[in-house]
């Protein structure tokens, strides 16, 4: 049976993807939580470090989807402040298989690869190998934005406090910081300076919740869900995302 079922697949990818090509526009900027490693493996009778293992492949399928259609900007949450109060068996496997991650992303052709996130919070061995491997993303096709060490609220923290740093280093005084105060000034001290925001946001596993994930950043995004864990997310799933986000009619608060 498995034949039939995967000939069907194909021929509904073709569909949407005909779709995408006459009328429905594609995103700028996709970002994707790669939720459920954990779980699929527990389903499958494998090992945490498979299922993690399996997702990391999965990432980097779906930045050849991505590319394929000309999306601009993927940002992919692969490892939160919090992940790192994981046991330290399973920060140790993370760290080996994010580091692998992100040296084949960046060896990609046509990507740029941009670290966002506390780097300090980093164990140093995972720091080093990952900023050894960020590239100039200015000359790219597509620039891949990698969120390690990330929290959302921490950006914000992080955002303001350079934004101060940098007007008390002008010499200007306190009163006048406030009274200028701009949600366009904390925008330049973000992880993501000088992007545009994402236009969808992709969780798969099922959840419904951001996590922290771009908090500032996803004000109007559109949101898709997906019941799949990341490791069964499919190119099906990905271009019936992108043509849900086409459909839909933007208003951005007004």
């Amino acid at each position: 049976m498995a034949r039939p079922v995967n000939l069907l697949y194909r021929l509904y990818e073709r569909r949407l993807k005909r779709e995408l090509d006459k009328s429905v526009p594609v995103p700028r900027h996709v970002g994707v939580i790669t939720d459920g490693n954990r779980r699929w493996a527990k389903e499958f009778g494998a090992t945490t470090a498979d299922g993690h293992r399996a997702g990391a492949a999965k990432i980097v399928e779906f930045l050849g989807w991505c590319f394929e259609i000309d999306v601009e900007i993927v940002t992919l949450y692969v490892l939160s402040k919090e992940n790192l109060a994981r046991s330290a068996e399973e920060v140790a496997i993370l760290i080996e298989i994010i580091s692998d991650l992100v040296e084949k992303i960046a060896a990609l052709d046509g990507v740029g690869v941009q670290l966002v996130g506390d780097l300090d919070i980093l164990p140093d061995d995972l720091r080093a190998r990952l900023e050894a491997v960020t590239t100039n993303t200015n000359d790219c096709g597509m620039r891949v934005n990698v969120a390690v060490g990330y929290g959302g609220r921490q950006e914000i923290v992080n955002a303001v406090k350079s934004l101060l740093r940098a007007r008390r280093g002008e010499g200007t005084d306190l009163e006048t910081i406030i009274s200028e105060l701009s949600p366009e000034q904390i925008g330049e001290h973000l992880y993501t300076k000088g992007q545009p925001d994402p236009d969808l946001i992709i969780r798969s596993s099922g959840e419904q919740r951001l996590s922290g994930f771009l908090m500032w950043q996803s004000a109007y995004s559109e949101f898709y869900f997906c019941e799949a864990y990341w490791p069964d997310f499919r190119r099906t799933d990905f271009l019936r995302a992108v043509r849900d986000y086409g459909l839909r009619q933007r208003r951005f608060g007004k």
